[in-house]
């Protein structure tokens, strides 16, 4: 797109934003425009129906030349509908932990919630070390990277889980990827695609992945499914309910549904008729109605949280008073949240971190921001701080957590004696250290001791 006036190429951020002039009444009308187009499921579904990929899958497969890992009986998969009614395994064991930069980094409690949660119900699981970035944000936020090399990521990384069970004695394919990342899981979904449509593509990486001996019987390996975290805890939300332990009756509780996970190749996003009418992703929504909060409607559910990957590096103010105004601001005066729960690293952590900066303009609200799995891990009695780390969110939690019943100062006091328990090296782990690593100098054999 070209700017008219100097014929400069338009990017739409950065000095070359544009107010459109509206006045009050005229800005509005436009917002109720889009408010209506955007309300319903049909926005997605009333347009040409796209391809279910799958069926390229398939085909390739039964041409000898790709190698599909399927989710087999020994995973225990539930079946769950997407967005046009096709059908979609998600598996609930023997799960591969591909884990979120972002979180790890920003949101610890984010990953331990989610683990917890999966040794409370008996998951098998392996959160392994040898696992790299997707490198998403890279290329979404500053255009360095490129399509093959995203390939090449997720190839890697999908064939490293299908490997993973050897230095156990288990079969290629034992466990299978369960991605943390509401980025990571859009772009693996994307990259999936353009793999199967294009043979340039998957001779060109073929290449590449054969000098890392990353091949299967010399063909690329394609994950039957792409399965994100909050699918899981969707689909085993009324066995994480039945070990609920604290009455979530009276929170009002706000969703902001990530646009990598229901916008960004929306045919593979999970609805189910049964909850907000079929109208809307299914994901977090059903899993905090399972566990008997209020969740609350509010006009701006459709926006982006801010973030949005170029203009957090380059328009910042942007990304924050989008956040603030467009997301939070409306939740508490619109809805009168007690929280919003998310299911997207980006997300939580742009709706978290940013809401201080509105103090500087008077615009002082605020709302606490919890990822679903931390949300469902309180709620089944998991330590606030010494497992959901909230004392690492920058929004407050105290509030949210007395509307719980939970006695954070206690939780405080208890964790404070916990980091001098870790500090003189008792400290806990929530599975087996040894699974942490599966190849290289540090491995040791599980039957070591």
């Amino acid at each position: 797109m070209s700017d008219p006036t100097d014929g400069t190429r338009f990017t739409g951020h950065g000095h070359e934003w544009r107010d459109a002039g509206l006045n009050d009444a005229d800005a509005q009308t436009a917002t109720s425009w889009v408010e209506a187009r955007v309300d319903k499921r049909s926005m997605l579904t009333n347009k040409d129906r796209v391809e279910d990929i799958r069926d390229i899958m398939w085909q390739l497969e039964k041409d000898g030349e790709i190698v599909v890992h399927r989710v087999s009986d020994s995973h225990e998969a539930d079946t769950v509908k997407t967005l046009f009614g096709w059908d979609k395994k998600i598996p609930t064991t023997q799960l591969w932990h591909h884990k979120s930069c972002g979180q790890c980094g920003n949101i610890p409690g984010y990953p331990t919630a989610l683990l917890w949660l999966m040794n409370e119900l008996g998951t098998s699981y392996l959160d392994e070390t040898d696992q790299t970035s997707c490198t998403a944000w890279n290329y979404h936020g500053s255009g360095i990277g490129n399509v093959e090399s995203l390939a090449c990521v997720f190839l890697r990384n999908f064939h490293q889980a299908y490997v993973s069970g050897r230095p156990q004695g288990l079969e290629d394919g034992h466990y299978y990827p369960l991605v943390h990342c509401g980025t990571s899981f859009g772009n693996y979904k994307e990259i999936r695609t353009f793999l199967l449509q294009s043979a340039e593509l998957r001779e060109r990486v073929r290449k590449i992945l054969g000098k890392l001996g990353r091949l299967v019987d010399g063909k690329l390996l394609i994950p039957e499914e792409i399965v994100h975290y909050s699918e899981w805890l969707h689909v085993m939300r009324q066995r994480i309910a039945e070990r609920q332990v604290i009455d979530l009756s009276q929170v009002r509780a706000t969703i902001h549904p990530a646009c990598h996970v229901y916008k960004m190749i929306p045919e593979d996003a999970v609805y189910d008729d049964n909850i907000l009418e079929g109208n809307r992703v299914a994901v977090s929504t059903g899993i905090v109605e399972a566990l008997g909060a209020k969740v609350i409607d509010y006009s701006t559910w459709y926006d982006c949280c801010g973030f949005g990957f170029r203009h957090i590096i380059s328009e910042r103010e942007f990304t924050r008073s989008f956040a603030i105004d467009r997301k939070i601001k409306v939740a508490v005066e619109e809805a009168n949240a007690d929280v919003m729960i998310g299911h997207d690293t980006g997300c939580i952590t742009t709706l978290d971190k940013n809401q201080w900066i509105g103090k500087a303009v008077d615009k002082d609200v605020e709302l606490a921001i919890i990822a679903d799995c931390q949300f469902a891990a309180l709620a089944c009695g998991a330590h606030p701080y010494k497992i959901c780390q909230l004392h690492w969110h920058a929004s407050p939690v105290e509030k949210l957590m007395e509307k719980m019943g939970i006695d954070w100062r206690k939780a405080k006091d208890e964790f404070e004696a916990y980091l001098k328990e870790v500090e003189a090296g008792k400290g806990e782990s929530l599975y087996d250290p040894r699974l942490m690593i599966t190849s290289g100098p540090g491995f040791r054999p599980m039957a070591a001791e």
